[in-house]
């Protein structure tokens, strides 16, 4: 007996009963077209629905000061609302749970049938070693799954939108930007990387513009020199007296208020849960989906 139409219907193509080759090449049709559905008249592919894009695994460094857990979850929570049914993880690279191999692996887990999709955004500010190395060890530990990583959130003018806003909360003014007197310490965590300061460099570069010109001085909190008091030092010699202190950090830690605590003047918030850092994490996401499909598009194009 012949199997209802609705049933016919919900199995798979090699289970289903063929009373006629006219039947097959009509399954055969409708699933070409459910697949052509994706792409746009011009060729491109066209943008995923929610569910077909893969994970945004955020990756924090991790602190033991119990702030930045919370600060990193907020921040989420706006990237989750600028992206309604984006799924977005988050991983840890040491001291905080979910640690990142956990996370790569529930997700792993998860899509038993076809391996995770996932995109690695480290939420560090240039590159180094956990950016170079751990990430890539990470991802290249879960077998059959396709995981891709994104850049480092900096440099870019969002972070610097995002630094002038902390330092305006502080107590920054405009007119601070024409003064011969004031002058800013962009303090960062630091890196024995030569890509990590040259990426620091440019953020103050981009900070100097944005402030009117005033000089701003990069400094490190470790493993780089100078540090926060010595780069203080350099500006007083120059005259500047009023120096502001640019919290060059993620989220709150040991680093941060070290840096802070060293100001003679006004000290700004790490970066935290600024929208401008929302934005900047989904379009680092973006990115890294591109820069895939184009390398997918020159594998598939003839010789």
């Amino acid at each position: 007996m012949t199997e209802p139409a609705h049933l016919r219907e919900s199995l798979p193509l090699d289970a289903t009963p063929l009373d006629s080759t006219a039947q097959l090449l009509l399954r055969i049709s409708d699933q070409l077209g459910s697949q052509l559905s994706h792409v746009t008249l011009n060729g491109t592919r066209r943008r995923m629905p929610p569910t077909e894009r893969p994970t945004l695994v955020a990756v924090a460094h991790g602190s033991r000061d119990p702030r930045a857990l919370r600060t990193v979850t907020e921040l989420l929570d706006r990237v989750r609302e600028l992206r309604p049914g984006l799924d977005v993880r988050l991983g840890h690279i040491e001291l905080n749970e979910p640690l990142l191999p956990g996370t790569l692996a529930a997700l792993h887990s998860e899509r038993h049938t076809d391996g995770a999709r996932a995109v690695l955004v480290p939420l560090l500010l240039s590159r180094g070693y956990h950016v170079k190395h751990d990430l890539p060890q990470a991802a290249a530990a879960v077998p059959g799954a396709d995981i891709r990583i994104a850049a480092p959130l900096g440099p870019h003018p969002l972070l610097v939108e995002a630094l002038c806003s902390r330092l305006a909360e502080a107590g920054w003014r405009p007119e601070d930007g024409t003064s011969r007197s004031t002058g800013v310490v962009l303090a960062a965590a630091g890196s024995r990387d030569p890509d990590s300061a040259s990426d620091t460099r440019r953020t103050a570069e981009l900070l100097s513009e944005r402030l009117g010109g005033v000089p701003v001085v990069p400094a490190y909190a470790s493993a780089a020199r100078p540090t926060v008091p010595a780069a203080l030092r350099a500006l007083a010699a120059r005259g500047r007296h009023r120096i502001a202190v640019a919290s060059y950090f993620a989220f709150p830690g040991l680093f941060a208020t070290r840096s802070a605590a060293a100001g003679p003047w006004i000290a700004a918030a790490p970066l935290g849960a600024h929208p401008a850092l929302a934005r900047l994490l989904l379009q680092r996401y973006d990115e890294a989906l591109s820069a895939a499909h184009a390398t997918q598009r020159r594998e598939l194009a003839p010789a």
